[in-house]
């Protein structure tokens, strides 16, 4: 009897195990500690699938020393914008885009990164955003992309947590211990399984 319980434990933590890094969906990725890396030790990212085992995702605890008025001096509105532009990922770090917490897309070249939070991708659209509500978003300069197996590779190395997508992390003020609690909550998911 005590085997089959053994077993049966066994089995429900693979399952949950597997079940957590299902990379289908959007998710949130926390770096465990082990993680040492300049950039991505310490980092919480958005996560989505983009097809083909592929993914993009955006670095939302990196704030930079600058502001969208000083990026864009002679725009009224990106001067009222007091929140500074984050570090999405190193690539295309000279584009800014726009996550913003809303139910519906903002249109243009945009696209939902979990439920309740979008991307804006063009310049047009992230312009809006700057106009109309730069309180429900975050402006981030760059983005990850992970090709087909790369996402699934570093996490089998044990760089990640995994956790469900919620967009309202997305704009929380990373200062604040942002990344240390999620680790704390990552942890606590992994001794339950």
């Amino acid at each position: 009897m005590k085997l089959r319980t053994l077993l049966f434990a066994v089995l429900a933590a693979a399952a949950g195990a597997a079940q957590a890094t299902d990379l289908s969906k959007s998710m949130l990725l926390v770096a465990k500690p082990e993680l040492v890396d300049q950039l991505y030790g310490s980092s919480v990212l958005v996560v989505t699938p983009v097809g083909a085992d592929q993914h993009v995702g955006f670095i939302i605890n990196r704030p930079t020393e600058l502001v969208l008025g000083e990026l864009f001096p002679e725009d009224a509105p990106a001067q009222k914008v007091v929140d500074p532009v984050y570090l999405g990922g190193p690539l295309r770090s000279d584009a800014i885009f726009a996550l913003v917490e809303r139910t519906q897309s903002p249109g243009g070249q945009s696209f939902e990164l979990m439920p309740g939070l979008y991307v804006a991708l063009d310049a047009d659209t992230v312009d809006r955003i700057i106009r109309t509500e730069p309180n429900h978003a975050r402006f981030v300069a760059g983005l990850v992309l992970w090709r087909g197996g790369e996402l699934r590779t570093e996490i089998e190395r044990g760089a990640w947590y995994v956790l469900p997508p919620d967009a309202s992390v997305a704009l929380r003020n990373p200062s604040q211990g942002l990344w240390e609690e999620l680790v704390r909550v990552s942890q606590m998911r992994a001794n339950s399984i």
